[in-house]
Formats: structure tokens, sequence, C-alpha cells
């Protein structure tokens, strides 16, 4: 049964998910998503509270198939997917930046919009992202950004979904078909296209500080 994945987006910086080179990886953030979504399952993005006006939507997308972080960093399909902080916003968010000398080793963190100010490695962003070896990847996927369309409210209505969700909700495909057939025809019309910048993408150069919960 296909599963669909509902959540708040906080920040859309382009980094969590990367939408990027016909791509859309959610490789950082979510992790109990990142755990339990299987290939065929959706993941769709709202903006919430902390996006205004909230219920519109930032991104959805079908993980098409998974990979670890290790083998994020190491295969060369993946190579343009690492954060080059002194370049372009969008090398800026990178998600590729967690890899390991050896399997048994620690974490090592690239700088990224989830280091610390300097560059240096955050421990608690590490851990958080980490807890689950896996990247979902998907070729199935359109990514509104800054067009975000609001959610029709028959749409909601039926899924009796508010603002506020508790980190997400999950869907089974019935219960959510309303809003699947409202989705997949604007994937099929724009298919793995970016239609425009992040809605955040001005703050690229920012880190997110998991003791202060926001960018800074």
């Amino acid at each position: 049964m296909v599963s669909v994945y509902i959540y708040a987006v906080s920040y859309d910086l382009g980094f969590a998910p990367n939408p990027f080179g016909g791509l859309c990886s959610l490789a950082c953030c979510k992790p109990k998503i990142r755990e339990k979504a299987l290939a065929g399952d959706w993941i769709i993005g709202l903006t919430g509270v902390k996006i205004s006006p909230a219920m519109r939507c930032v991104f959805a997308m079908v993980v098409t198939r998974d990979t670890s972080f290790d083998d994020y960093w190491a295969h060369p399909d993946f190579i343009t997917r690492r954060p080059v902080r002194n370049g372009t916003a969008k090398k800026q968010v990178g998600d590729n930046i967690y890899h390991r000398d050896k399997p048994a080793t620690p974490w090592l963190q690239e700088n990224s919009v989830h280091s610390q100010v300097d560059g240096t490695q955050c421990l608690l962003n590490t851990a958080h992202d980490t807890r689950i070896n896996r990247v979902l990847l998907s070729d199935r996927f359109v990514y509104f950004g800054a067009l975000a369309p609001p959610v029709p409210r028959p749409i909601r209505d039926a899924l009796a979904y508010t603002r506020n969700p508790r980190d997400y909700r999950r869907f089974d495909a019935v219960q959510a078909k309303p809003l699947i057939d409202w989705l997949a025809p604007q994937i099929a019309a724009h298919p793995n296209q970016v239609l425009a910048d992040p809605l955040d993408f001005a703050s690229s150069a920012k880190r997110f500080s998991p003791e202060r919960q926001r960018l800074i």
C-alpha cells in the first residue's frame, strides 16, 4: 500500500529537499520519514507556521530509490550535490554532506547549511540527521518553490489536515487520493522541474542552529 507523507516545511532553502539537477533528494532532516518511506511512496512539503501563507505546496516527490550516506558521498553521480559554501546559492545548499573514513568511525560533516557558523561540524545536527543512514531520491517530482500553489480547501478538508502537524502525517493512498489526483498532473506537466527558486533562497548562506531552532 502506497503511503503519503505530508509535513510542514520550516525553511525552503533548496537544502532539504534538494531539487536541483533533475533529481530531488531528501538527505537531511526528517529522519522518521527517511526511515519509513519506501519506493512508490509520496512525500509532500507544505508551508506552515514559519512560512506564510500556510498550506501551499512547496514540492511533491515520489520516492524512486534510496541510498546510504556513504554511497551518496562516494558515488560519482552525486559529487555535484556536495556543498560549496563560497559558490552560487545552489551550490551552497548542497545536501551531500555526510561521510566516514571507515564504516565504524564517526560521521564527518562537510561545511554546509547544517554546520556551525564558522563551518566546523555541528554535532547536534549530525546526530539528528545520521540517526537514520538513508537518503531518499526521486526522479518523479515537481518543485514549486516560490510559486508554491495553495492546496485547495476541499482537499485539505478531505484530509483533515491542519497547519501544525506533529512532525509529519502519514496517509494511505485512498485517504490521500484527492491530493494525489491534484498533484500527479502537475508532475506529469513539469517532470523533475524546479519551477521557481526556493522561498528562502536569499538565505542560502546561513546555517541552521539546532540550539536556536532557526537560521543564523
